[in-house]
């Protein structure tokens, strides 16, 4: 029986975060027997597509599936039809999808995302200002990106509960 193949893509290398989800993605992959190729961009959208987009177009050894987390906000729309269509399963992680009941409509493949409570993060964020400063006083907010729905809904949660 064939092993099955992932292709993991990150934003970047230099990056604790991203370094930590290569690492469980690898860990993961041994524990289930199941093979990964991880690719990064360098935090550029344009190479991250170009990337996945030669994987799915190469038909030598499609992978069962492709996991990213995208370089911008956008989701890849065409390159995940070109999964879909191509019969590789498409999981985005840390982002809201608008696109993925569309194509979970038209193909039969696993389509989803994955992400964390971003609103909820920024009311954590909210109550450990309070905590940290209960009589007031300013903080640096280091967002994000302005463009990302998860940095849209940490700054909606931690307004909702700062004092």
């Amino acid at each position: 029986m064939k092993r099955p193949r992932f292709v993991v893509s990150l934003t970047t290398k230099d990056n604790d975060f991203q370094i930590e989800q290569a690492e469980a993605a690898a860990q993961a992959a041994n524990r289930l027997g199941i093979d990964i190729e991880v690719l990064y961009a360098d935090n550029d959208a344009i190479q991250q597509s170009q990337q996945l987009l030669k994987i799915i177009q190469s038909r030598a050894s499609l992978p069962d599936g492709i996991i990213l987390e995208p370089v911008g906000a956008t989701g890849f729309p065409q390159v995940a039809r070109a999964a879909a269509a191509a019969g590789i399963g498409w999981v985005v992680m840390n982002r809201e999808i608008e696109y993925l009941a569309d194509l979970r409509r038209d193909y039969k493949v696993p389509i989803f995302c994955i992400s964390s409570d971003h609103e909820e993060i920024g009311r954590i964020q909210g109550k450990q200002v309070a905590a940290l400063l209960p009589k007031g006083g300013s903080v640096l907010l280091i967002q994000g990106p302005a463009e990302s729905a998860a940095a849209q809904n940490r700054l909606i949660g931690f307004h909702e509960t700062k004092s």
